[in-house]
């Protein structure tokens, strides 16, 4: 016989609405009445029922996840499968569920969040990128609806976001290599609109800056993804200057591909520093120096933010600064 609410009620001796907002994690219910609550449940071995609760409280406890357009062939990219983890890990913490939707460009993005937004199928959105003059995060906040984003917002104060220093974390990068001597350091990044990607080139710029180091622009290229292939290409129009000793990247993808077109030179006297620690860099020819960015860490704390708004948590944290560690391996010379 089907283990009912009601039962539940009888068992902990309360009434059935308690048990329903002991369910919904209400602060108004005590921490006493919730154990002795959670105690029948355990008991009963009852299995709410998702889809009832959800019609009863107008509520999914469903999240949706908008990955961007170069997701779509996500084993490619393992930032976007460990930002993922963390979602999911808190989400299943907190008994909420995740929804992905997938896009091509900020148009559909927005057509997505629409679709989304009406069909009343979730409570919130992760959005996993951010570009400057968001489109998304305009029209999230124009309608009040609950998001977080992964990324440095243009109007910080205004949103829920989690975030690395991407600044100083470049920059960091950077002084390490000056401090080993080199002067001709080259830069490759992608999607130049990303706020990730400015930051980024800001701390290169910056770092350059105080130590008396000229900017030099025609070894800075700029590509429109992160692609192995694109690190190719980059490193050929980097070579040109032949005094390069050294060259960062955005992305270990860009890395990946600026080291095989290296070996297919031969040229093993060359620093080469990615980012996002994935897990092939390890096992690169040689392994690759990188920046981990911790991304379980930010979509788990992007979770964190969003479930803790709409659970009316006010004096929770408002955003996250994610530590990032540089990684040192045989690239680094």
């Amino acid at each position: 016989m089907k283990i009912t609410i009601k039962d539940v009620a009888k068992e902990a001796n309360v009434a059935t609405s308690t048990v329903s907002r002991v369910l919904s994690n209400s602060s108004k219910i005590s921490e006493k009445t919730k154990e002795k609550v959670h105690e029948a449940i355990k008991k009963l071995n009852y299995k709410p029922n998702a889809i009832a609760r959800s019609l009863a409280n107008n509520k999914t406890r469903i999240l949706g996840v908008v990955l961007p357009e170069d997701a779509d062939n996500i084993l490619n990219n393992p930032f976007f499968i460990n930002a993922m983890k963390g979602i999911s890990m808190y989400a299943q913490k907190k008994n909420y569920y995740i929804t992905y939707a997938f896009s091509k460009t900020q148009h559909i993005d927005k057509k997505h969040l629409k679709d989304i937004i009406n069909s009343n199928l979730v409570d919130g959105v992760i959005l996993l990128r951010v570009s400057e003059d968001d489109k998304n995060i305009a029209y999230l906040k124009s309608i009040g609806f609950p998001f977080v984003v992964v990324g440095r917002p243009d109007n910080p104060d205004e949103v829920l976001w989690v975030n690395n220093d991407n600044i100083i974390a470049m920059y960091n990068v950077v002084e390490k290599l000056i401090k080993k001597g080199h002067r001709k350091i080259g830069f490759v990044g992608a999607i130049e609109n990303l706020n990730m990607s400015k930051d980024r080139f800001i701390g290169y710029k910056s770092v350059l800056l105080d130590n008396n180091i000229s900017y030099d622009e025609s070894i800075v290229i700029h590509k429109d993804v992160f692609l192995e292939e694109e690190g190719q290409i980059a490193c050929s129009e980097l070579l040109k200057n032949k005094d390069i000793t050294a060259i960062v990247t955005t992305d270990d993808l860009i890395a990946f591909g600026i080291m095989k077109e290296l070996k297919l030179k031969n040229i093993d006297n060359i620093s080469i520093v990615g980012f996002n620690n994935t897990p092939l860099s390890a096992y690169q020819n040689p392994p690759l120096a990188t920046v981990d960015i911790n991304a379980y860490e930010l979509g788990y704390s992007a979770a964190k933010l969003l479930i803790n708004n709409l659970e009316g948590n006010e004096n929770s944290k408002k955003h996250y600064i994610v530590d990032t560690e540089f990684i040192e391996r045989e690239s680094f010379i």
